[in-house]
């Protein structure tokens, strides 16, 4: 399994995202993690990133 050069932080940052919204996200996904700087499997990236677009999508889809 590959690291990504990312942190929950750092990915929260990226997506505009709080801090406390991606820790949720990864509670949800059953992804381990100490703090906001764990750096994260590259596996375990891409579901967070995966779950934040389809919300995003979902949110955009309401409004039309």
């Amino acid at each position: 399994m590959g690291f990504a050069d990312l942190s929950i932080a750092e990915i929260a940052e990226d997506y505009n995202l709080p801090v406390e919204e991606a820790l949720r996200l990864c509670d949800q996904l059953g992804i381990a993690y100490k703090n906001p700087q764990t750096r994260l499997a590259l596996e375990d990236m891409k579901a967070i990133m995966s779950e934040v677009e389809t919300k995003r999508r979902a949110k955009s889809d309401s409004r039309a």
